[in-house]
């Protein structure tokens, strides 16, 4: 995620990466701090426990699981006020059939409620988004 850690420090942010020792990578020149973890398991509930706002850009498997986390952990109400965003149009259709298929088995209060992942067109409607979202809920 050189982009997001890039644009972070250009405007002003300071930033953390969270690598795991089970992959060979290492932080990109423009983090200020990495936390190391020893598994990819790890690593991704530490980016979910560290996060104040959550922001899906389009990727993989790896970015499937973490939206899929994120999402159930806000769902089921194991955390609570944090927002999350889907950058453009790449995860709507994953969203549409989930939300398609608890529709189907009728889940209801137990089911995806509307509000918890937010699609934004572009980062800056992302960014907006988690800045008004985070606000509210210091």
């Amino acid at each position: 995620m050189e982009a997001v850690s890039r644009g972070a420090k250009e405007a002003g942010g300071t930033t953390l990466g969270v690598t795991a020792s089970s992959f060979r990578s290492r932080v990109n020149r423009w983090v200020d701090e990495e936390v190391r973890v020893a598994t990819w398991q790890e690593r991704l509930f530490e980016l979910v426990r560290r996060g104040d706002g959550y922001v899906a850009c389009q990727g993989g498997t790896g970015t499937l699981v973490e939206l899929a986390v994120v999402w159930e952990m806000l769902n089921k109400r194991v955390m609570t006020g944090k927002p999350f965003a889907v950058l453009g149009a790449f995860w709507q259709p994953v969203l549409d059939h989930v939300r398609d298929g608890e529709a189907l088995l009728e889940l209801g209060a137990g089911g995806i409620e509307d509000g918890l992942v937010r699609p934004c067109p572009d980062p800056a409607g992302a960014a907006e988004y988690l800045s008004r979202a985070l606000l509210r809920n210091p």
